[in-house]
């Protein structure tokens, strides 16, 4: 039986003025399916899902959901309403179910209006919202979501992206549309995802440039080419392969096309200037073959040849540094001697301080004490995760050129600003157009030309591969392979660790720093064995304790041979005193709870009483219990 189709796309066509980012491209989602979409950065991957999410017009085709369909859209640079708190953003949404559940949280903050805390409840009966509890703070959890009384007006671009994901997961759609949903999460909080998602019905359409996740995640791949769409089935291992038989494919079409276009040529220079005399089939045939191999010159990869400056042997030295944000600790008297050629990854969750040190290395924060000792050949290329504050009134060959006229790639060879960023992949009439114009990927690209453009033998890259697209990131990973300087990398992109990094720092928090010596999936690796033997251990500590327990059943001479100390004496004695009282509580407790004359907060409050008076008496009583035994 098929599955059933729950978005059609039929001949879409998408034009900024001259520039066609793609042209009668066709696609379907059906029921389980999970689709990822690849492009370089500018041919139009988030224009695309804006379109399909109604956020943006096109020229001309039909896009069709299925009826009543369940669609979860999470954008690029998410928004909500201003004053909005996180709890209320995280449960925005059209559900009945999601309405009822924010009604209730709503009516909480409330208690004297009786009348809404009681309509709230109702609500939450008929709609079965009450079975969604544990999922949503499992989501919140996850994805380290706790301050939910906080305005979203004061969350930084993360937070947001991280609350705006819990939105869309937890309203449980049946489509869910997701552009870059891994920027800014964290190495855990990725993982985690990854398997939430491996794990889910719900269909996917997504843009990401995470190739772990796309090849974990994903069966199918949509690459946008030359304004054409080409359809992959098969994770993104599978897509890499059949895309290099293309390239292949399209080199050898390129190759003859090239050797007729010569021919056509002169045979279209050596004619009469009539054009009456010639063939007008094969003049018609000769302009759609120059057009073929016009666009075809244009197709090509970033190029990076940027030679570094001279490093010494002498780095940096990190003597004893502390810092610290109030409790929250980063370093405490952290000593490294960093080592000529050296490639650092840095990783760990959200807060620990991974920036924060890096920004000491450069220059940019100062530690609380310590100090840190650089080598004097040390020209630092810093690739913030701010990224670079262009005017966006500037054309970006002015914005690069008030940096550098031209550019020393080695060997005596130079470029000219424009010569420079057409490696980039800026075509001259990119180059003159203005800033603001530019896309999230593009800007990331004229931020590192920037920063290698002056020839730093130091790279320092804070989030690199946010919004870069995947050939450019191939690249910029060849070109690290490469590098005759030193490299630290903060990044949750666990494939381009995987290749640039030879070993790891990971802060777990509160100044504990772990220096491994591998890369990221090494360090997964060793965190998974030393779990599996901290499991081992537990359920082996577990069946000590349970073999203890059944040879005193077994032997309760062996119990009573101990006698109870003088602190257990007293501990016996106030146990049996507390159980009484919990136990009056409690039932007086049950006396007003069935009289009917309790409201609002009041019968709240003596509910949640009731439900810790009997958790309290459970505990007391097995320890009651045990020192009985011994009395």
């Amino acid at each position: 039986m098929a599955n059933c189709s729950y978005l059609q796309v039929e001949g879409l066509t998408k034009s900024f003025g001259q520039k066609v980012l793609f042209h009668d491209v066709s696609f379907g989602i059906s029921e389980c399916e999970r689709i990822a979409i690849v492009a370089r950065n500018g041919a139009g991957k988030t224009t695309l899902m804006n379109i399909i999410a109604g956020k943006e017009p096109y020229d001309s085709g039909a896009i069709s959901f299925k009826r009543d369909l369940i669609v979860g859209i999470l954008p690029q640079d998410p928004h909500f309403p201003a004053g909005m708190t996180v709890l209320q953003a995280c449960l925005h949404s059209n559900g009945e179910q999601m309405k009822a559940i924010a009604r209730y949280e709503e009516a909480l903050l409330h208690p004297e209006n009786v009348e809404e805390m009681s309509e709230a409840m109702s609500l939450m009966d008929s709609t079965k919202a009450w079975d969604y509890e544990t999922r949503i703070k499992q989501i919140l959890g996850k994805l380290n979501i706790h301050h939910l009384d906080q305005k979203v007006d004061n969350l930084s671009g993360g937070q947001l992206k991280r609350v705006a994901l819990a939105n869309v997961l937890i309203m449980e759609p049946e489509l869910l549309i997701l552009d870059e949903p891994t920027n800014h999460l964290d190495l855990a909080m990725v993982e985690w995802l990854e398997d939430y998602l491996r794990n889910s019905r719900m269909a996917l359409l997504m843009v990401t440039h995470d190739r772990y996740f796309l090849d974990r995640v994903c069966s199918h791949i949509l690459e946008i080419d030359n304004q054409q769409l080409y359809s992959y089935h098969g994770n993104y291992s599978y897509y890499l392969e059949k895309h290099q038989e293309r390239q292949e494919q399209m080199n050898a079409e390129l190759a003859r096309a090239n050797n007729l276009y010569r021919k056509e040529l002169d045979w279209m220079r050596r004619q009469p200037q009539a054009r009456g005399t010639k063939a007008q089939y094969r003049i018609d045939a000769f302009n759609e073959l120059e057009e073929k191999v016009k666009q075809k010159k244009q197709t090509g990869g970033v190029q990076l040849e940027v030679k570094a400056s001279y490093i010494g042997s002498k780095i940096f030295e990190a003597k004893y540094i502390s810092k610290a944000f109030g409790d929250i600790k980063i370093l405490d008297n952290f000593y490294y001697n960093f080592s000529r050629y050296e490639k650092m990854g840095i990783v760990g969750n959200n807060g620990t301080g991974k920036s924060t040190f890096v920004k000491m290395i450069v220059g940019d924060e100062q530690p609380d004490s310590g100090t840190i000792d650089l080598g004097e050949t040390i020209r630092f290329g810093y690739f913030s995760q701010q990224g670079m504050k262009f005017d966006e009134q500037m054309k970006v060959i002015d914005a690069v050129q008030s940096i550098a006229e031209n550019v020393d790639l080695g060997d005596g060879r130079k470029l000219n600003v424009s010569q420079f960023l057409t490696h980039f992949l800026f075509t001259p009439e990119k180059q003159h157009d203005f800033v603001y114009k530019l896309s999230g990927g593009e800007r990331r690209r004229l931020y590192l030309c920037t920063v290698l453009m002056k020839n730093p033998n130091f790279l320092v890259l804070d989030e690199p591969t946010n919004d870069l697209d995947i050939m450019t990131l191939n690249v910029l990973e060849d070109y690290l392979q490469n590098f005759k300087g030193c490299v630290i990398v903060v990044s949750h992109d666990r494939y381009f660790m995987d290749k640039v990094v030879d070993h790891l720092l990971v802060f777990h928090g509160q100044a504990d720093v772990q220096d491994f010596p591998g890369n990221y999936s090494d360090y997964r690796e060793y965190k998974e064995i030393k779990q599996q033997q901290e499991r081992k251990e537990r359920e082996q500590t577990a069946k000590q304790q349970a073999g203890k327990q059944t040879a005193e059943t077994r032997n309760p001479a062996a119990t009573r041979a101990r006698k109870l100390s003088f602190k257990e004496k007293q501990e016996l004695e106030k146990l049996t005193n507390d159980i009484e009282q919990l136990e009056a509580e409690k039932a007086n407790l049950e006396t007003e709870l069935s009289s009917g004359t309790l409201q609002g907060q009041e019968l709240l409050n003596k509910s949640q009483r009731i439900g810790d008076i009997v958790k309290e008496l459970d505990d007391k009583t097995e320890r009651w219990m045990e020192l009985s035994e011994l009395a």
